[in-house]
């Protein structure tokens, strides 16, 4: 007779099993019509997945136009550069324009497919250490799998824009997950990253409130400050003090998606001098002001 080893968890096996701690938390999930999407230099904190149901938007990282098309996903992670644009209707070449609406159930989107751009998206993220994944653009095919989703997602949208059940929460985390997993691996080297650096990611992320130094967090590793600034750098490719920027930006956002803090509240929050010095750093990392972002006049 074979006893259960972990009676708190039923299970009868004793060969320890290692999961990935995966910490999905959704943003926003919108479908719109859109007449205008000059976006440039936008850098965001987040993931985001886009899909348009008929042609003319176009996405631009590193000089190289991706021309959207019905059958791809395009899937954005955090800090990336880009610029968007709906060709038909293209006016401005610098800042954040976008014109629009919440597509619902009084629209039928074949009336617009000459004159708007269909656009779905999503913003999320992942949590440490997978928010923090090279940049880029990535294309992934619109499989039946996220076809049907796609449906599903879109159609619920022109039903309810706001207050979603718990079918619709799960199959848009199921949406997000099974177009993460046609991802590459290259992608996720964030995985392997060298403990030292996993365990003062995670100090920050508890202490992002804090004015942290370089030396102060070098001590936790037992490390000379420049020596583990440098293993950072080559483990994350970005340097110590401008992760700790990007992450005390990415807190900011979630803090003016899901509370009613002003923007000299958040800045006191993250340890930032004041309002002003809070406000270069953001636009220096978004490329937008706190009281746009805080506005929602983007996508």
């Amino acid at each position: 007779m074979k006893f259960v080893k972990k009676i708190e968890l039923g299970d009868p096996s004793s060969n320890f099993q290692n999961f990935i701690d995966l910490k999905l938390k959704l943003l926003c999930c919108r479908y719109w019509l859109l007449n205008l999407w000059d976006c440039h230099d936008m850098i965001f904190p987040f993931w985001r997945i886009y899909w348009n149901r008929n042609e003319g938007g176009e996405l631009i990282h590193l000089d190289e136009v991706y021309k959207m098309t019905p059958d791809t996903l395009y899937i954005i992670p955090p800090f990336t550069s880009f610029s968007s644009r709906f060709s038909k209707k293209h006016i401005y070449n610098n800042g954040i324009h976008v014109e629009g609406r919440h597509l619902t159930s009084e629209f039928d989107e074949n009336d617009y497919i000459d004159s708007s751009l269909i656009h779905f998206f999503i913003h999320f993220n992942l949590g440490v250490p997978f928010d923090n994944v090279y940049p880029g653009i990535l294309k992934i095919e619109v499989t039946d799998f996220l076809k049907d989703r796609l449906e599903y997602l879109t159609g619920r949208l022109k039903i309810e824009n706001k207050d979603f059940k718990l079918t619709f929460n799960l199959k848009l985390q199921a949406f997000i997950k099974e177009t993460l997993t046609n991802i590459g691996p290259e992608l996720w080297k964030a995985i392997n990253i060298d403990d030292r650096v996993l365990k003062v990611i995670r100090f920050i992320e508890a202490n992002i409130e804090k004015k942290l130094s370089n030396a102060e967090i070098a001590t936790i590793v037992n490390m000379a400050p420049n020596s583990f600034a440098r293993l950072f750098k080559k483990e994350m490719n970005i340097s110590l003090h401008n992760f700790i920027q990007n992450r005390k930006i990415a807190r900011s956002c979630e803090l003016f998606e899901h509370t009613n803090k002003t923007i000299e509240d958040v800045a006191f929050d993250l340890g930032f001098s004041d309002r002003y010095h809070f406000s270069r750093v953001f636009k220096l990392i978004t490329g937008l002001t706190p009281g746009i972002y805080k506005s929602g006049k983007y996508t």
